[in-house]
């Protein structure tokens, strides 16, 4: 009889609390992510997805608790320690976040020349081979402007993976596309995940694609995290707020009412620590 292999955890969130003023983001919330895995963040507008997000990637930091990746609690590490372990992982953003004044080559081979002495030959031959990984070989010298969104957010994933990281963040990284494109950027995220053995964490409510991509759905409500659990189980919820959330109805435990003065107090704590 084999022993079933224990998963490594490659990030570990541990009792994490975060206040914007008064106001509670997130709320005593633990979890490990293994490695391998793609794992999906969801929940409605303003329960703490992106703020669990930005913990994740050290860019605030929590009130209490602990974030270890790669062996260190990034809710303590110093900015050098932080830019040794920015390294390791990758990140899509929303818009895909590239530079206007790059050509599509420039903004993938970034990373590289801030963070390596490659030559600019092998540059040149890292960028090709992400740009075949994305689908987009041979658009290198094309400006963002000439790009569709689909094709920006593809060469965000390649400067994301261009430095072969472990883990690769995604936040809605489908938002604003059509239903053919969100379906291939799904699939690159779970070719991409296979193939470099990476652990993606996803941060997104479109519903397709958090049962096409993910291995497991942890949802989020008010700042706690609810339900984790395989697609299947989530499906098959029982918790009325996750049955909700998933079918899209306006009647529920969600509601769409949000207090003014809550919503303008945790905008101008969030710019005020940006």
């Amino acid at each position: 009889m084999t022993t079933p292999q224990k998963k490594e955890i490659v990030i570990s969130v541990k009792n994490v609390i975060k206040n914007f003023g008064s106001r509670r983001i997130l709320n005593d919330v633990s979890l490990d992510i293994f490695q391998g895995e793609t794992i999906v963040i969801m929940g409605g507008s303003g329960c703490g997805k992106s703020t669990f997000l930005r913990h994740l990637i050290g860019s605030i930091r929590p009130d209490s608790g602990e974030v270890w990746m790669f062996g260190k609690n990034i809710a303590k590490a110093s900015e050098d320690q932080m830019d040794e372990i920015r390294k390791k992982f990758g990140m899509l953003f929303q818009s895909g976040a590239l530079f206007d004044s790059l050509s599509v080559g420039e903004n993938i081979a970034l990373p590289l020349r801030e963070h390596t002495k490659l030559d600019n030959s092998v540059i040149s031959i890292v960028v090709k081979m992400k740009l075949e990984l994305v689908g987009l070989r041979g658009f290198e010298n094309l400006m963002p402007s000439q790009l569709s969104g689909g094709m920006k957010k593809r060469v965000g994933l390649a400067r994301a993976i261009v430095l072969d990281p472990t883990i690769v963040f995604y936040d809605e990284p489908t938002a604003g596309l059509d239903p053919v494109m969100t379906g291939v950027v799904d699939k690159l995220t779970m070719d991409l995940t296979k193939k470099l053995h990476m652990t993606s964490v996803v941060v997104t409510h479109d519903m397709n694609s958090v049962f096409r991509i993910a291995d497991r759905i942890v949802m989020l409500h008010e700042g706690n995290i609810i339900q984790i659990g395989t697609p299947q189980e989530i499906r098959n919820s029982k918790n009325p707020i996750v049955e909700q959330f998933i079918t899209g109805e306006a009647e529920g435990p969600i509601s769409f009412v949000q207090k003014g003065d809550d919503y303008l107090e945790q905008l101008t704590t969030e710019l005020k620590q940006s």
